[in-house]
């Protein structure tokens, strides 16, 4: 509050300025009174002394009648050549009336002066916040946002300042934003483009394969066409995943959330790997503790879910098992996805949730987006997601969804 405290000095040496020279023209005018009364005692003493020493039989009573007599009927000094209402019978205070006069006009000169310093120094000084802004300004205008606004008040220049610093901030956010909107949509064209590369090459070759071999055995072509319509596939997944993960890094998408039970969305995940788990005679164990309710968007949180155990199904060996197991505290409602299957290294287990990021033990047909899908929808709903592996034993995906008690996300327990 740097501003708000100069304007205060500022009136308050005002005050003490005006308070000073007030002061001395009192003592001046209180030094001018006292040296007229002198004056004035003197020649009237003078007087009466005189007219003593002439009328020795005069009595005190009728000079000291004479002296309050305030009535004078004539003038009677015109004779010596004396006026009462204009000419100054005391010469000597006609020389302290000027004496003084110029020293009123002297304080009051100086205090004309100091008020006039205080009010161009307080002007200087807005003067350079005000160059200051205008700087401000044109270096926002040359896209230069590193700004140090940090005097805080509640005077007008001050509140201007925090404005434009407020405007700056918001303006570097979207350059930075934009700036990172282009990085990604490069990123994610070079992603989709090295995605698409290789189904696209195995699509063309098949086709290549039948075009030029009209003789072409039916087996072979069925075969062929099989694989061609497997990549057409892989190809439509690929893409509806892109677009749905580039629309949760540009928050585009609105979640429509509600109060829904675990048991239900667990239930729901469990149908659709159904066909998988039967391919490989998989068995789900749920082990089902969870009471509370979470506040989700139900359709994008089974589809994440389905993602991870997919992914376990996957991995897992035939005639295996995977087992869910749900739990709930007051800080959050965890479950549990645990496989034991082929298990991943360190590496696999520190890198499986970024984009396009393929396992070493992952399947031709993983494309590596699955899983970064589902964190990104488990986290858009106040949740984490991690895993924890060991080769050749199995994983074990943990999510937790905390409850938005207070405002914010209590990760201690992550």
């Amino acid at each position: 509050m740097k501003n708000r405290e100069y304007l205060k000095q500022y009136l308050l040496r005002s005050l003490i300025i005006i308070s000073i020279f007030s002061l001395l023209l009192v003592i001046v005018n209180t030094i001018e009174y006292n040296q007229y009364k002198q004056n004035f005692n003197y020649k009237l003493n003078a007087i009466l002394e005189k007219l003593k020493e002439e009328y020795p039989n005069v009595e005190q009573s009728d000079l000291i009648e004479i002296l309050n007599f305030k009535d004078a009927k004539d003038n009677v000094l015109k004779d010596y050549g004396y006026d009462i209402e204009k000419d100054s019978y005391v010469s000597q205070n006609d020389n302290y009336n000027l004496i003084f006069s110029i020293s009123k006009l002297g304080i009051l000169l100086v205090a004309f002066i100091s008020l006039i310093y205080l009010f161009i120094k307080h002007n200087l000084k807005n003067d350079k916040e005000i160059d200051k802004i205008i700087k401000c300004i044109e270096d926002i205008n040359h896209k230069n946002y590193e700004l140090a606004l940090d005097e805080l008040s509640e005077d007008k220049l001050s509140i201007l300042k925090q404005e434009i610093y407020k405007t700056t901030i918001m303006l570097k956010e979207n350059a930075e934003n934009s700036l990172k909107d282009k990085i990604n949509l490069k990123n994610s064209l070079q992603d989709i483009s090295h995605q698409l590369k290789t189904p696209l090459t195995s699509i063309s070759v098949l086709l290549d394969n039948i075009i030029d071999d009209p003789k072409m055995d039916e087996e072979t072509r069925q075969r062929f066409i099989k694989n061609i319509k497997r990549e057409i596939t892989n190809i439509t997944f690929l893409v509806q995943s892109i677009l749905k993960l580039s629309k949760f890094e540009a928050n585009t998408i609105t979640f429509i959330r509600e109060d829904v039970s675990i048991k239900k969305i667990v239930n729901e995940t469990i149908k659709n790997v159904s066909n998988l788990c039967d391919l490989k005679n998989v068995n789900i164990e749920v082990n089902d503790k969870c009471k509370n309710k979470i506040y989700c968007d139900y359709k994008w949180q089974v589809e994440a879910l389905t993602n991870i155990l997919k992914n376990a199904v996957e991995y897992s060996y035939n005639d295996n098992k995977i087992i869910i197991e749900c739990a709930d505290n007051n800080v959050y409602t965890q479950i549990k996805i645990k496989d034991f299957g082929k298990g991943m290294d360190k590496e696999d287990a520190e890198n499986i949730f970024k984009r396009f990021y393929k396992g070493k033990d992952a399947g031709k047909d993983s494309i590596g987006i699955g899983l970064s899908l589902s964190k990104a929808i488990i986290e858009k709903d106040n949740g984490r997601v991690l895993v924890e592996s060991v080769k050749d034993k199995g994983t074990t995906f943990i999510i937790k969804y905390f409850y938005n008690i207070d405002g914010g996300i209590n990760e201690k327990d992550i």
